[in-house]
């Protein structure tokens, strides 16, 4: 009888280790969502400067004459490709602010409306640290709306090219999910 009293506990064992390791099926059925967009940053157009930081003077920030607590509001239109003439796919809408005192470091907030293809009326909300002089940065996405209710992941975020009349052209590799329950609510209402 000890034996077997041995082995029901040693069962009971390891069903609780089993169960303790357990991911309910809900957490484990994510849905990927891939979006590649182009971010037209214009100064002075689509990106405005509402509050001159009255910190030092920033030492390495580009163009100059940045002071650390500048804050910009955008606008800035997303669309499929690098090219402005590209179709559109939404708006960026946000601001930055350059949080840096010695490193070029913005902190960004943005919702990304999503106004074609397959994600039309729905947003990201994305926020995070933009080291400016970095190759690729990453932020957070930290939530959405509609097709993409309740979305977390990340954004890959890369200045692509800089053109004339201070024209940034920014690629974002959007790598997000959603969770199996949001996502079938999601689709059930549209």
């Amino acid at each position: 009888m000890a034996r077997s009293a041995k082995l029901l506990l040693l069962l009971a064992v390891i069903y609780i280790l089993a169960a303790a390791f357990v991911v309910p099926a809900s957490a484990a059925r994510r849905r990927a969502v891939r979006l590649q967009l182009y971010m037209h940053d214009i100064a002075g157009v689509t990106a405005v400067q509402v509050v001159k930081g009255t910190g030092p003077l920033h030492p390495s920030m580009p163009p100059g004459n940045r002071h650390f607590g500048d804050t910009t509001v955008m606008d800035d239109l997303l669309t499929e490709g690098p090219s402005l003439e590209s179709s559109p796919v939404g708006r960026a809408q946000g601001s930055y602010v350059l949080a840096g005192l010695v490193d070029p470091v913005v902190v960004v907030t943005a919702t990304f409306k999503l106004t074609h293809g397959p994600y039309n009326g729905s947003t990201l909300v994305i926020a995070g640290r933009d080291e400016v002089l970095a190759e690729v940065r990453e932020l957070a996405v930290v939530g959405g709306t509609g097709k993409l209710r309740r979305a977390s992941g990340h954004v890959l975020w890369r200045t692509l090219e800089v053109l004339e009349g201070a024209h940034y052209v920014l690629e974002l590799d959007v790598c997000a999910s959603l969770p199996a329950t949001a996502a079938a609510s999601a689709f059930a209402t549209n």
